[in-house]
C-alpha cells in the first residue's frame, strides 16, 4: 500500500528528512507499522521530488530499487537540501508493473503527486472516469496503474484552474462512487502548499516552528504528531495547517 511523506519548511538535507530519523521513510520501506493489510514491506522502488530556488519545477529521483539498498541516493541525500519535498516508497499492487515510472511522485510542471492505497476493481472501475480524460493524457501515462490514472484525474482539474484542495476532494469523491472499497490517500504539492487526503488509510501531521510534515506514519517519537481521522483533507503551508472533513 506504499508510504509517503510531504515536507514544507526550512531547508533540510534529504538524508536528515528521509533516511536518519528513527522511524524514517527508509525504515518504513522495510518495517512499516500501519499498512492495514496492504502488504508487509515497501520494496518495489521509491521516488523523491524536491524543489530548489533555481526553478519552479521540482527535481525527481525514481528507481525500482528499495530505498534501503540505494547507495547512490544515500550519497545524493547527504549533500542535497530543500525546503519542499514529496517522497514515497512503493508496495506494488498484485498485477501492476514494477517499473521506475510507476513510482510516485508523478510530476507535471510545478506539481508533484503521490497515491498511498489502491483502487478497488482496477482497471474496470476507473474506465468510465478515465474515458472523460483527453486521449493524449491517457496514452502518455507514466505507467498502466491506478495511481497514474488518479494523477491524470487530479492534473486535469488543476489545468482547468481548480484549487488543489478541491481537485483532491473531487477525485476522491468520484472514485469512491465508482469503486467504494478503495484506499485513497492522495498527496499533492507545488512546493509552496501541500494538500493530502485520508481515505481508509493512515496519515499523521506534525507542525513545528521549522515547518510542516505530513506522513503516512510519524518518522520519530515526538508528541507533536497528530493522527488524522479517516476521510479528512489537510492543507498546509510551512507555517499553517488546516484540516477539514471530506
Amino acid at each position: 500500500m506504499c508510504r509517503h511523506l510531504g515536507y514544507l519548511g526550512r531547508s533540510i538535507l534529504l538524508g536528515e528528512l528521509l533516511l536518519l530519523p528513527p522511524r524514517s521513510l527508509m525504515r518504513q520501506s522495510w518495517a512499516p507499522e500501519d499498512m492495514r493489510g496492504g502488504g508487509t514491506i515497501n520494496a518495489d522502488g521509491f521516488g523523491v521530488g524536491w524543489y530548489s530556488t533555481l526553478r519552479p519545477e521540482p527535481t525527481r529521483y525514481r528507481t525500482v530499487r528499495p530505498l534501503w539498498s540505494d547507495a547512490t541516493f544515500a550519497s545524493l541525500a547527504g549533500t542535497t537540501s530543500s525546503g519542499a519535498v514529496l517522497a514515497a516508497v512503493r508496495s506494488a499492487t498484485v498485477g501492476m508493473p514494477v517499473v521506475e515510472t510507476a513510482n510516485a511522485p508523478f510530476a507535471d510542471g510545478e506539481w508533484l503527486f503521490s497515491h498511498n492505497g489502491r483502487v478497488d476493481g482496477w482497471p474496470v472501475s476507473l474506465a468510465g472516469l478515465a474515458a472523460r480524460l483527453p486521449t493524449v493524457d491517457l496514452i502518455t501515462l507514466d505507467a498502466p496503474t491506478d495511481s497514474a490514472v488518479l494523477w491524470a484525474l487530479v492534473r486535469d482539474r488543476l489545468r482547468a484552474g481548480v484549487p488543489p484542495r478541491d481537485a483532491l476532494a473531487e477525485v476522491v469523491a468520484e472514485v469512491d462512487a465508482a469503486a467504494s472499497n478503495s484506499r485513497l490517500n492522495l498527496m499533492l504539492t507545488n512546493g509552496r502548499q501541500l494538500a493530502a487526503t485520508t481515505w481508509d488509510h493512515a496519515l499523521s501531521v506534525r507542525h513545528t516552528g521549522d515547518g510542516v510534515l505530513v506522513s503516512s506514519e510519524p518518522i520519530d517519537d515526538s508528541p507533536e504528531w497528530t493522527a488524522l481521522s479517516d476521510k479528512q483533507l489537510v492543507v498546509a503551508s510551512e507555517s499553517t495547517v488546516d484540516i477539514e472533513s471530506l
